[in-house]
């Protein structure tokens, strides 16, 4: 049987909350944060996306355990681009989140800057501080069962739950986004069999995802 040794990272959260994007004007809250999201924490650990290799990929799982509905204050803009009246907007979250993410590559290195980040790592809004671990962990090679991995389009047999599409990239002046659709079950509790590259230690899929550095939009239209 093949392994390979890969870097865990485990970050927790009490509170967090994921816009998507493709709604304007209206809070529609998505069930996982998109790997643009997560690529913008890792940045932070690095110190700016000058210090991440261009083709850094992880893969990952994401579970909540609970959700909500609170009010947030929404500092719109009127027609000439001005700040038009604040207004209560009902905004949904989710409550005490795990994001499990893996690394096969650069071990020491991103071990060493999730340790000891250079800027405060957030996981989507500003004000969403997390806790963060990380343990080096062993693979092994072929499918593994669905549960809370967050799977790219494609995967093989179909996965239950969504099929999400999800930021994968945003250029640095947030003028252009990479798009992609990734499988993902809520409930986290499918064990369905796919086809993803490893498995960890409790089976569980662990599919490496697209790079996610705002370089792999140069070029794109």
């Amino acid at each position: 049987m093949t392994t390979t040794e890969a870097l865990r990272v485990t970050v927790t959260a009490p509170i967090v909350s994921f816009r998507n994007p493709l709604y304007a004007g209206v809070q529609v809250a998505l069930p996982c944060p998109p790997p643009a999201t997560v690529g913008g924490m890792l940045a932070a650990a690095a110190g700016g996306w000058h210090a991440v290799d261009v083709e850094t990929r992880f893969a990952m799982a994401f579970h909540a355990r609970g959700k909500g509905v609170d009010l947030e204050t929404y500092h719109p803009l009127d027609a000439t681009g001005k700040k038009a009246d604040p207004t209560p907007r009902e905004r949904e979250f989710l409550a005490d989140v795990t994001l499990t993410a893996w690394f096969i590559e650069d071990l020491d290195v991103w071990e060493r800057r999730l340790r000891r980040p250079v800027w405060p790592l957030r996981l989507g809004r500003s004000q969403d501080l997390v806790g963060l671990m990380t343990r080096r962990v062993v693979l092994r090679h072929g499918p593994g069962r669905q549960r809370d991995a967050v799977l790219p389009e494609g995967t093989t047999p179909l996965p239950a739950g969504t099929l999400l599409r999800l930021p994968t990239a945003v250029s640095l002046n947030r003028h252009r986004t990479r798009w992609d659709a990734y499988h993902f079950d809520a409930a986290g509790r499918s064990d369905v069999m796919v086809a993803s590259t490893w498995a960890d230690e409790d089976g569980r899929a662990v599919a490496l995802l697209p790079p996610v550095h705002p370089e792999q939009l140069m070029g794109s239209g």
